[in-house]
C-alpha cells in the first residue's frame, strides 16, 4: 500500500500520514524533514531530490505526506495507491496551526527536523490564510482529482475524513472484533 496526503497547511497531513504508517504498518516519510534544515534553513533541492528518490526506490509500502510537488510529485502521485487531499477551510488550518503551536511551543513537532521549533510568525500566518491556497495550488488539487479519479479523494472538513477514516480502516486492518456479535455468556 502506497499512499500519498497532500493539502493546505495546517489541514493535519503529518498527523494523518503518522497515523495511517502505524496502524498499517507502512513506512513515514514527512517532506518538510526533507525541506528543512535545523534553524529554518531550506534544504539544497539536489540533495532534496536524492533523499526522496532513494526513499521511493527503497520502499514498495509507505506513507508520504506533504505536498512539494518538485520532489517526485508525479512519480508519487502514479505510484500510490491512495492520493487524500485535504482541503479544509482556512479557519480549521489556521485553528490547528494555532493548537500545535501550543502544543509545541520552543520544540520542533515530530513530524519536523529537530532543531526547527515550531512558530508562528506573520510570514506562516499569510501562508495558511492566503499564500497557501491560492488559484494556482487549488488548480493544482483539481487537477490531480481529475487525473486520478480512481484513487484520489477529496476533503472538505476534518468530520468527513475522520468518517471516511474510520470506515476505511476497519476494512483495512480486519477488525473482525468490531463487527462480531457479542457473544452470550
Amino acid at each position: 500500500m502506497k499512499i500519498a496526503v497532500l493539502g493546505f497547511s495546517g489541514a493535519g497531513k503529518s498527523t494523518l500520514a503518522a497515523r495511517l504508517g502505524q496502524a498499517l504498518d507502512l513506512p513515514v516519510l514527512h517532506l518538510d524533514r526533507v525541506h528543512w534544515l535545523p534553524g529554518w534553513v531550506e534544504q539544497e533541492k539536489g540533495a532534496e531530490l536524492e533523499q526522496v528518490g532513494r526513499f521511493l526506490d527503497t520502499h514498495d509500502r509507505w506513507v508520504i505526506d506533504g505536498n512539494y510537488l518538485s520532489l517526485w510529485g508525479e512519480r508519487r502521485l502514479e505510484e500510490a495507491d491512495l492520493i487524500l487531499l485535504l482541503q479544509f477551510s482556512r479557519w480549521t488550518c489556521l485553528k490547528r496551526v494555532i493548537r500545535r503551536q501550543r502544543e509545541n511551543r520552543g520544540r520542533s513537532r515530530p513530524s519536523m527536523t529537530q532543531g526547527c521549533p515550531e512558530k508562528l510568525d506573520r510570514e506562516f500566518l499569510c501562508w495558511i490564510l492566503r499564500d497557501g491556497r491560492n488559484a494556482a495550488r487549488r488548480e493544482e488539487y483539481r487537477g490531480i482529482l481529475a487525473r486520478y479519479p480512481q484513487k484520489a479523494l477529496r476533503f472538505a472538513s476534518p468530520r468527513a475524513l475522520e468518517h471516511w477514516k474510520k470506515e476505511w480502516m476497519e476494512q483495512k486492518t480486519g477488525d473482525a472484533a468490531a463487527r462480531r456479535p457479542r457473544e452470550e455468556p
